[in-house]
């Protein structure tokens, strides 16, 4: 009998060790469990987060192309005016009024703009600028920086 317990006790001790590296394979899991998890919440912030960007740049390009249209829009009513007064023999016929540039044009900030703009393209150091264009926008903006405290 004494082979016996011997080979009990040395079972006892063999599964209490197994138990006890079944517990450390257990916690060691969890831990990775954890882990785990905390990476898949920081990946799903972060694409979130890029979402909400991307959406955001969407509508701002949205916004964009429908200033775009507006501006196209407008650049080809003044082309149009151009062209529908270059028949005549007056040398002023390529020279656009001043109220044309700002057809639609309602607030102190977007008057600002517009004008900003003009300067760029008509200005007589570009390649399509004129002085008489300029004087024109310029008389035009004097006014409209009159009207509106500008």
């Amino acid at each position: 009998m004494g082979c016996y317990s011997m080979t009990l006790k040395e079972e006892r001790r063999e599964l209490d060790e197994q138990r006890r590296q079944l517990e450390r394979e257990r916690r060691e899991f969890s831990r990775h469990v954890e882990i785990e998890d905390r990476r898949l919440e920081q990946q799903q912030r972060l694409f979130d987060m890029k979402v909400k960007i991307l959406e955001e740049e969407l509508v701002k390009l949205a916004s964009e192309k429908e200033y775009m249209e507006r501006q196209k829009a407008f650049y080809s009513r003044v082309n149009e005016y151009e062209r529908s007064n270059s028949y005549s023999d007056n040398e002023e016929t390529n020279v656009v009024k001043g109220e044309m540039f700002f057809s639609g044009v309602v607030s102190k900030q977007s008057i600002k703009k517009r004008y900003k703009d003009l300067i760029k393209i008509y200005h007589p150091d570009n390649l399509g600028g004129d002085n008489e264009t300029i004087q024109e926008i310029n008389s035009e903006y004097s006014k409209l920086c009159a009207m509106y405290n500008i």
